[in-house]
């Protein structure tokens, strides 16, 4: 599935004062959907598509994507001829986009019974993906509050941008991961979901 992030955005200022409140990191997310029609499987395979979210670059499109976006707010303090980071918000902000089937009469059991099997499996790969984004934005947060002393703001400010950019990479790489992970089990799990919920029926 697509995963499109954006580079994290620095808003930096100087704090007047020591003791601001600390933040978790946030979480705002959104979903949009996009329609696709066909009564058979193949049909539905063409629609995903010729319809589903481009991947930038390669001109490829995906059943679903999870574009993210990290921006963070930190605040520095000069205290004793030294500055040291007082404050961190980092926030993930995440647009799920997701197929949409409007289901025709002549579509049957069979038809109906994989494509749920596999549009649930499209929203829980996706959310996997919001996941992964929200614990490393949790760990951004944490990284850069836990941050030292220096001997200015210019200096505190470049390890900041350091270890975003460090964080930033760790995470396109977990999520590059995630995707092969499941690329090469993509076809013994949905036989599995589908046996079980035959199974269930």
């Amino acid at each position: 599935m697509q995963r499109l992030t954006k580079r994290l955005v620095l808003a930096t200022m100087i704090a007047a004062s020591l003791g601001l409140p600390a933040h978790a990191a946030s979480l705002v997310k959104s979903y949009s959907y996009f329609n696709i029609r066909g009564g058979t499987l193949e049909e539905l395979e063409n629609e995903l598509n010729k319809r589903g979210p481009q991947l930038k670059g390669s001109g490829s499109r995906h059943p679903g994507a999870a574009q993210m976006e990290f921006t963070s707010k930190v605040g520095y303090a000069e205290t004793n001829g030294a500055c040291r980071v007082v404050r961190a918000a980092v926030t993930l902000k995440v647009k799920v986009i997701l197929p949409r089937w409007k289901t025709p009469r002549r579509a049957d059991q069979e038809t109906r019974l994989i494509w749920n099997t596999l549009s649930a499996d499209i929203k829980r790969h996706e959310e996997s993906h919001v996941i992964i984004g929200k614990n490393h934005a949790r760990e951004l947060e944490n990284t850069l509050r836990k941050l030292g002393r220096f001997k200015s703001c210019e200096a505190a400010q470049a390890k900041v941008k350091q270890v975003t950019d460090q964080v930033l990479a760790k995470h396109d790489r977990e999520q590059t991961r995630f995707d092969r992970i499941e690329g090469i089990n993509f076809e013994r799990r949905i036989l599995r979901l589908l046996q079980y919920r035959m199974e269930r029926m």
